[in-house]
Parts: structure tokens; sequence; C-alpha cells
């Protein structure tokens, strides 16, 4: 992903990551969390009445994800994949190994989204958008950041998403970095004229313009999933603030482009803070 601007409505092709959420058991509970630990404001997508609740986290005005419950058990984020069509999507990417949890649906005039699960059981969802056309605002301090694929087997999972969405892998020797051939010519064509002069400026990896996500291997106890990262303009701050807000630490690390912080959120859903530190040249 990017840098935003604030000109130009953000669409997503086929194939890239459009959308967080997090399912919750208390989503009173969770806006008081986020809306504290981000700066989110909050609008609510769906008509008062029924017991669930859609919120739309909105930042600086521009959505940036979103809130549902009451979830029963433990809360969760979940991966969006923009797809063009989810009901051609929903059937090819069970003819390839994954397996449909919930049947292509209307999520009002917002879009019609699906939930499947990769062959290691990693869950994931698909997001053909209406009126609901993803993230708006990325990579800016309380904004997403990048998914990142937890697998048992990178190989085999690597391989099973090329077939998905045509992705690309590239094994960086630290990570293996995820790219979606052309997203940076459709970046570079909308909301995002720059990137390719702001990644050289920083020594990217070549064809960093197309990242979409990265692949991490997992060890004993931790299930596959995709783990959700937000953008941070100070990971220490951002966890002293997780933990005032009743949030737990769970790990800590800096890297030579990252500080990080994993967080637990009260109502268990695990997510990484992630501050942006890139070597000087």
């Amino acid at each position: 992903m990017e840098r935003d601007r604030e000109v130009t409505t953000r669409i997503y092709p086929q194939g890239v990551p459009s959308w967080v959420d997090t399912q919750q058991p208390d989503v009173e509970a969770a806006m008081q969390f986020y809306g504290g630990l981000f700066g989110w404001a909050f609008e609510d997508a769906m008509p008062p009445g029924p017991p669930a609740r859609y919120v739309i986290a909105k930042l600086g005005g521009r959505d940036v994800g979103a809130i549902t419950g009451p979830r029963e058990g433990t809360a969760r984020w979940s991966t969006n994949i923009s797809v063009d069509d989810a009901d051609n999507a929903a059937r090819r990417l069970a003819s390839i190994g994954a397996t449909v949890r919930s049947a292509p649906a209307d999520a009002g005039d917002g879009g019609r989204g699906a939930v499947l699960t990769d062959p290691e059981g990693a869950e994931f969802r698909i997001w053909q958008a209406r009126r609901r056309l993803g993230a708006q605002t990325v990579n800016l301090p309380g904004a997403w950041n990048f998914s990142d694929l937890h697998t048992v087997d990178p190989k085999a999972a690597i391989e099973f998403y090329k077939e998905a969405f045509g992705w690309k892998a590239d094994d960086l020797g630290f990570a293996t970095l995820i790219r979606q051939p052309g997203y940076g010519d459709h970046l570079e064509a909308t909301v995002d004229p720059g990137i390719r002069a702001r990644q050289s400026g920083i020594a990217g990896p070549s064809g960093f313009e197309d990242a979409i996500a990265w692949v991490v291997s997992i060890g004993p106890g931790e299930l596959p999933h995709w783990h959700v990262s937000f953008t941070v303009a100070d990971r220490d701050q951002t966890a002293a603030d997780a933990q005032r807000l009743g949030g737990h630490i769970l790990g800590q690390d800096d890297t030579e482009w990252t500080r990080t912080v994993l967080i637990r959120d009260p109502g268990g859903a695990m997510f990484t803070a992630s501050q942006f530190t890139p070597p000087s040249n």
C-alpha cells in the first residue's frame, strides 16, 4: 500500500486487500478503545433496530475500517480482498482448495461479500465494492498499514494465493513480500502519482510499489490467520495508550525499517501497531 492523498477516491483492483473490520463481543467497548487509541470517529452503517451493528471507523472524515458485533467468543480482525464479482470469485476459489464459510451476500448497498478459508484454514474475505469502496485512508498514523498472512507452510500458502489472485512473491531474506503486479501503475495513475519517486528516496525494495502483503511463518501453538497492522507515529506512546485503555501488550520488536508492538484489545483481537523508521541514506 502507499501514503494517502486527500483529493481522489480510492478504488482497489481485483486481488488487492481493500478493507479490514473487527468482530467484537461488545461494540461500544471496542469503539471506546480504538477511538481512544487511533482517534477514530464512528458512523453506524446499519439502521437502528437489529441486534447486530456495523460501525464504520473514520479518520479525518474518511473510512479506515469497521467494528461489528456482538460476536460470541473472542474478538478478531478480518481482511477483505477486492474482487470484481463475489459469486464468480467464490466459486473459483472453492475449485482450487478454499472453503466457503459464508456464501456471497449483499451488505446493503455497500457491496457484496463472502467469507472463506484457505487450504490451511486461515480466514479471509472477498469484497465486491459498490458504495463502500474500501479503506480511503491508509498508511497514515491511525490507519491500516498492511495485512500479513501467518502460515505454517509459506510455500504452499503462496502457491494457493498466486493461483487465487495472481499474486507474486519476493523472498527478501528477512521476509517474503507479496505483490499484485500492476498495482503500482494503478496507484500512480490515481491516488499516488509520486509513489515511485518517494519509494526510491528511501531505497525501498524493487517492485515495492506493487506491495500488498507479507507472509510470516508461524511457530507451534499459533493458528494460520491474516494479521492486521496499523501505522502509528510513536510505537512507545501507542503501547502506553493501549494499556491505559484496557489493552494488553504481547511483545515489541525493532527492525531496520519499523518499531512495532503486538497488542491484544479488550475483546481479545490481536493487531500490530507499526512505526515506520526507514534507515538513513
